[in-house]
């Protein structure tokens, strides 16, 4: 879903950063509509695609300009009619097709560094301090540039830091303004793309509302729409938005797979259904717990649950008549990796996306979130006053405690789990901790260890304790949590929950280690 005409945008072009999600992310919190774009997209040859363009950003990139194969981007089509900002691999790639020199660097340049030298009166350095700090991350370094190029910054071992092209509203720096260790990133980016391109400042979540209601309104018409929700903030912030387009000819459906935390199913249901979402509740626990008998290997559990919650799904959608959408909670990261540069992720986990599409099923599908990430969608949830209870959840795996159960699954095992969990959870938003954490959960390990409880030797299982920091879950920290409050929460799991003598806590970083254990 596009914005509409209110709306101007930025285009980055994606050349393979790792940082390129981040430009975007630090261009919309201007309240700027920016999308990302594959530097080989057939958008290019599409005049129609840039009447709302403003500007374009061209993204760094793994690969060096001095590269056989090295991508390439018709800059012709642009330079001198709208602005144009390179970073790092974008800078590089312009100087060379002009007749610059790029070379490779004695060592690779990569880390803090300080503009020793600005040109202050660019509009692209305006605000921007005398010996800012910058991140660096190159292999390559810009040695000379063309007669019409004018140096704007320097650092001490990079010349040509940041330039212009004379005549042009053409700009590239070295340096990647992205990411947080450049202090004054965001300054350079607003500089870019609301003075230099002329943006206007009006993509904030209540605009993202109004448009997107009147954009459902328009495609549904009376046409029914089913929705599979999860309890997690983008199935419904995407539920309540359809809901204000077409009303009670949105059909959700909650399926209680017997995977979810403790009392969930009932505590999300009642939620929905005070926000008067027309939402149908299933309980099929026993079907997944039959479809996972005896199964042990993590990829098997995912692709029996996704096979099997599809067909209830189905069989619950197929009661309503006349439906003709399939309703998404698809967020803008997973279209950017279904047609990112390097194609689409060879090792995606297989475990369901609630609300995915049953190939026999005749629907066209609806995504009202898929331009947005999922900062973003929280703050669209708060923007329609939704539930945040349901705003403030921690991610949740699609396939549940499944992969939290380091073994085959019971509801036995199950039962274990959601106790271990609730306790750990709750203790987390009793002592203030939960809205400080990114991601919490317990692990039920395959293991069993000796231990004495009262004048008895027990032999029973260990349960592995998980709080992580992060962003956006491509990376994360542990959380150093208080040891009053661990030592508070194995206590009451090992005194409260049969079956457990032994708590540990999972003090791994992503990378190497991953969030979850399976």
């Amino acid at each position: 879903m596009k914005p509409n005409n209110t709306h101007t945008q930025i285009l980055i072009f994606d050349f393979g950063s790792q940082y390129t999600q981040l430009i975007a992310r630090r261009v919309r919190e201007l309240n700027i509509y920016c999308e990302i774009i594959p530097f080989n997209s057939d958008i290019l040859n599409d005049a129609a695609q840039f009447e709302q363009v403003k500007g374009i950003i061209l993204s760094g990139s793994p690969c060096s300009v001095l590269d056989e194969e090295a991508p390439q981007f018709p800059l012709a089509q642009f330079q001198g009619k709208i602005p144009v900002l390179g970073v790092c691999y974008g800078a590089q790639l312009m100087a060379h097709q002009a007749g610059g020199k790029v070379q490779p660097s004695a060592t690779r340049e990569y880390g803090r560094a300080n503009l020793h030298f600005i040109e202050n009166t660019s509009p692209l350095f305006k605000n921007i301090s005398a010996q800012a700090q910058v991140w660096m991350s190159h292999g390559d370094s810009i040695t000379d540039i063309p007669a019409n190029f004018e140096i704007l910054a320097s650092t001490e071992s990079v010349k040509v830091g940041g330039y212009k092209i004379a005549g042009q509203e053409t700009y590239g720096i070295q340096f990647h303004p992205e990411v947080t260790h450049t202090l004054e990133g965001k300054q350079l980016l607003q500089n870019f793309v609301v003075d230099i391109c002329g943006c206007s400042q009006n993509w904030t979540p209540d605009s993202f509302v109004e448009t997107t209601v009147a954009d459902l309104k328009a495609k549904l018409g009376d046409d029914k729409v089913v929705l599979g929700l999860s309890g997690g903030v983008d199935s419904s912030v995407a539920a309540v938005l359809l809901h204000q387009a077409i009303g009670k000819n949105l059909y959700a459906i909650f399926v209680d797979n017997g995977l979810l935390r403790k009392g969930e199913f009932e505590q999300v249901l009642e939620s929905y259904q005070g926000m008067g979402l027309n939402v149908t509740g299933v309980d099929a626990k026993e079907e997944f717990y039959a479809v996972l008998k005896d199964v042990k290997d993590p990829e098997q559990k995912r692709k029996a649950i996704g096979k099997k919650f599809i067909d209830v799904f189905q069989a619950e959608a197929n009661k309503i008549q006349g439906v003709k959408w399939l309703g998404q909670g698809t967020i803008y990261p997973d279209i950017i990796e279904s047609v990112s540069v390097k194609g689409p992720s060879a090792t995606i986990k297989s475990h369901h996306n609630v609300g995915g599409l049953p190939e026999k099923m005749d629907l066209k599908v609806v995504e009202p979130l898929n331009t947005l990430f999922k900062d973003e969608v929280r703050r669209v949830g708060k923007s329609l006053d939704i539930d945040p209870k349901i705003l403030g959840r921690h991610p949740f795996p699609g396939p549940g405690l499944a992969i939290r159960i380091l073994s085959d699954i019971t509801s036995e095992k199950v039962a274990i789990l959601q106790e271990v969990d609730a306790i750990f959870i709750n203790g987390l938003k009793t002592h203030g901790l939960y809205d400080d954490v990114w991601q919490a959960g317990a692990m039920l390990l395959p293991v069993q260890s000796v231990g004495v409880m009262g004048d008895e030797r027990t032999y029973e299982n260990v349960v592995a304790l998980r709080a992580v920091h992060s962003l956006d879950g491509m990376t994360a920290d542990w959380v150093h949590l208080p040891y009053e409050f661990l030592a508070e929460t194995s206590n009451k799991i090992i005194n409260q929950v049969k079956g457990v003598n032994r708590v540990v806590y999972d003090i791994s970083s992503k990378p190497p280690a991953t969030i979850e254990w399976e």
